[in-house]
């Protein structure tokens, strides 16, 4: 697998409008490696409503949450990252782990949470478009990369028409599917059928 922290527990955080589009890859495929999902919310056991109407059940409270017991933070896009601050102790938990050496992965308005947060502002990222990210108001525009993701270090970002990419960079990141990640994104990418033989193989 080749995770360079001692845990496989990776951590999804869950809120209301989250969208439900953007992570499935990453999380089904880190699952498929050995990697076990835990869902992170604002309160523990209290349902939230995904963009589709799904309600998830959070395994673990934020305030709960350490970077010490996790291989990865995800954030995925969510509504409420325009319409406010009530996300911000998410990216102010991802600032808590970027501090601790253990990766972030963020995609659409939660890309918008971390430049709000101060996290984009010397490190090369993307997001839909350049101009999203600039009405935050924050500091990093000179960093902004037009890219499908962007992973710099422990911090990948991407896009909310991206969710491959950004899988793709998470496993990257964190070792999975070593040989096998560019057939993987051929296949669900570029939906190459000789990619699907080599993942087979």
């Amino acid at each position: 697998m080749g995770t360079e922290t001692e845990t496989t527990t990776v951590h999804l955080a869950v809120y209301d409008t989250l969208a439900d589009w953007e992570t499935g890859h990453a999380t089904a495929w880190l699952a498929r490696a050995g990697y076990t999902i835990r869902t992170v919310g604002p309160v523990a056991g209290q349902p939230v409503t995904t963009i589709a109407g799904i309600r998830i059940v959070p395994d673990l409270a934020l305030a709960d949450l350490r970077p010490e017991d996790s291989a990865l933070l995800i954030l995925p896009g969510a509504e409420k990252y325009d319409e406010g601050d009530e996300l911000a102790p998410f990216t102010a938990k991802a600032r808590a782990f970027l501090d601790a050496g253990v990766p972030v992965a963020a995609i659409c308005g939660a890309t918008a949470g971390l430049a709000k947060e101060g996290l984009l502002d010397d490190r090369p990222h993307t997001s839909a478009v350049s101009f999203y990210l600039a009405a935050t108001g924050y500091k990093g525009g000179e960093h902004y990369v037009d890219a499908d993701a962007v992973r710099d270090g422990d911090l990948i970002t991407a896009g909310p028409t991206e969710p491959v990419a950004f899988a793709r960079e998470i496993f990257a990141r964190l070792g999975a599917y070593e040989g096998k990640r560019d057939a993987w994104f051929r296949l669900f990418h570029d939906s190459d059928p000789a990619a699907f033989e080599e993942l087979d193989a």
